[in-house]
């Protein structure tokens, strides 16, 4: 099975190795028909403190590394929007 690849923000790096992302999905409401906008925070494995606030990153499901943290940080960009593209 093919590994999920989230887009999103850094919006903490603050701990070492671990940046939080804020992922954001849109979706239509099921009654209203508006179109919503939901947000998540994601905690992810940073080995080499490479990310910084505000940098749009890929992220990708992973074995966990400690209770909250079960995402790492892709490495390679145009990896990681290639994998997304072809996934969705």
């Amino acid at each position: 099975m093919p590994k999920r690849v989230l887009q999103g923000v850094v919006v903490s790096d603050k701990t070492d190795k671990t940046i939080v992302v804020k992922v954001e999905r849109r979706f239509t409401h099921p009654v209203m028909k508006k179109t919503v906008r939901r947000s998540k925070n994601y905690h992810a494995h940073d080995e080499a403190n490479a990310a910084k606030v505000g940098q749009t990153v890929f992220i990708e499901e992973s074995r966990p590394y400690s209770k909250t943290k079960t995402w790492k940080l892709v490495e390679d960009q145009a990896a990681a929007a290639e994998a997304a593209g072809t996934a969705a």
